[in-house]
């Protein structure tokens, strides 16, 4: 049986170097696979470049909707951040990746899988892990972790007399100073000038790296209202001065309308939140991250819309969910978290958390309306016909009612307080 392979791929240097390379390598057909999660006018071109490397066929998946409806919103719900600071914009998107190049790979009878990600990243890891899950009978080729091919392209100057040698049609040219991914949720930026802790990603000097948001300096000096509307933790629809002027810019369409909102699709609510986030300054993190394969790395990120849902779905729990509920799912938020950075998506152990979130989420929805001003989110108001929030019970003024007797007061503390006293006078000797 003839080899055949289904890569991931970009069009980019590396993965053109990669895709002839693995050609040549394993005497392939070599399948490109591209999933557009949302990378815009990257893909431009793409299929052409593709056979023109010299793949077969290429592929271009437009998991867009599925990326946010069963990736992202998923995971928003779960109130997911990593290390206090990431919204795994490229963590999420790498299982779907992973899920269309096996779907691909079936249909086209191949039996081998391989991928760009560096030996030392988590993406390998999180490539790897997916194909695991879903097609374990698969070899995945990781070119990176060859002695062979390291030793062939040991730096970017080595892949461009490559490309140029073999007539392989890539733009290559010197490389910006630093690596960038994009998608739906966010755009990270890593490696060359911010392999340096102490250099300034927020400085003037580096504005032009960013592509999906103004600096809160820039950001407009008046603040623009907001307003999501919620259904079981989902956003569905939005409300703002000049929604269908944006929308009509942004190439989308609504769904109709409700109770004042226009509805939108999965896909749209975040490429509206993407724009009014980015041109409020809102999203940006520069942290130093503890990857899954054991060394600390800095990375500097864009998540505009991800930035406004997560704040806005906070508000709307807050008036939603009960009290225990909402701290059983709180704490699990760091293994949640941990398990989608460290790729274990597609795991047992991600499904049943996924499952409490999922249930938590029952009676999540009604509105919020958030202010957007310099890089902030700004809770504005919330509401909702499953409130559970009680104003006559809640109230500071008035005396006893029924629901509340404060006089009860004296006795839940006196009861809670019993296990202090205890110790106190235990270690105080009396």
């Amino acid at each position: 049986m003839s080899k055949k392979i289904v890569v991931a791929y970009s069009g980019g240097l590396d993965t053109s170097v990669l895709l002839f390379w693995l050609k040549k390598r394993y005497n392939a057909e070599v399948i490109a696979y591209c999933a557009d999660v949302g990378q815009g006018e990257e893909l431009d071109g793409l299929e052409e470049k593709a056979l023109n490397t010299g793949a077969s066929k290429c592929f271009i998946g437009d998991l867009r909707e599925e990326f946010a409806a069963d990736f992202i919103f998923p995971m928003f719900q779960s109130s997911a951040i990593y290390e206090g600071q990431y919204w795994l914009g490229t963590s999420i998107a790498r299982p779907l990746i992973t899920k269309g190049m096996i779907e691909v790979a079936r249909n086209e009878g191949a039996n081998m899988l391989a991928h760009g990600a560096t030996g030392k990243g988590n993406d390998q890891v999180r490539f790897e892990l997916s194909a695991a899950s879903l097609a374990p009978e698969m070899e995945m080729i990781a070119p990176w972790r060859m002695a062979d091919f390291r030793a062939e392209f040991p730096g970017r100057a080595e892949m461009i007399a490559y490309v140029e040698k073999e007539g392989i049609p890539v733009q290559a040219s010197a490389a910006k100073p630093y690596s960038m991914d994009r998608n739906l949720l966010h755009i990270s930026f890593e490696s060359g000038i911010l392999e340096d802790p102490w250099y300034d990603a927020s400085s003037k000097e580096c504005e032009d790296m960013y592509i999906l948001s103004k600096s809160p300096e820039l950001a407009p000096d008046d603040p623009a209202y907001l307003q999501v509307l919620f259904d079981k933790g989902n956003p569905v629809g939005l409300s703002f001065d000049g929604i269908d002027d944006v929308i009509k810019e942004l190439g989308v369409a609504g769904q109709g309308e409700e109770s004042g909102y226009t509805k939108l699709s999965p896909y749209a609510v975040m490429l509206v939140l993407n724009y009014l986030g980015g041109m409020h300054g809102i999203g940006r993190v520069d942290m130093v991250e503890n990857r899954f394969v054991g060394m600390k790395s800095r990375g500097v990120y864009e998540t505009p819309g991800g930035a406004i849902l997560y704040h806005a779905h906070r508000q709307m729990e807050s008036l939603t969910m009960d009290r225990e509920v909402m701290h059983i799912r709180d704490s699990l938020i760091p293994k949640y978290a941990e398990l989608v950075y460290n790729g274990f998506w597609f795991a047992p152990e991600r499904e049943a958390i996924q499952a409490l979130v999922t249930e938590s989420q029952k009676g999540v929805s009604g509105e919020v309306r958030v202010k957007l001003y310099k890089g902030n989110v700004i809770a504005a108001g919330v509401r909702s016909q499953r409130s559970l929030y009680c104003e006559d019970v809640a109230t500071m003024e008035g005396g006893a009612d029924e629901a509340y007797n404060q006089d009860d007061a004296s006795g839940f503390i006196r009861l809670n307080a019993l296990r202090l006293r205890t110790a106190a006078r235990v270690n105080s000797g009396q």
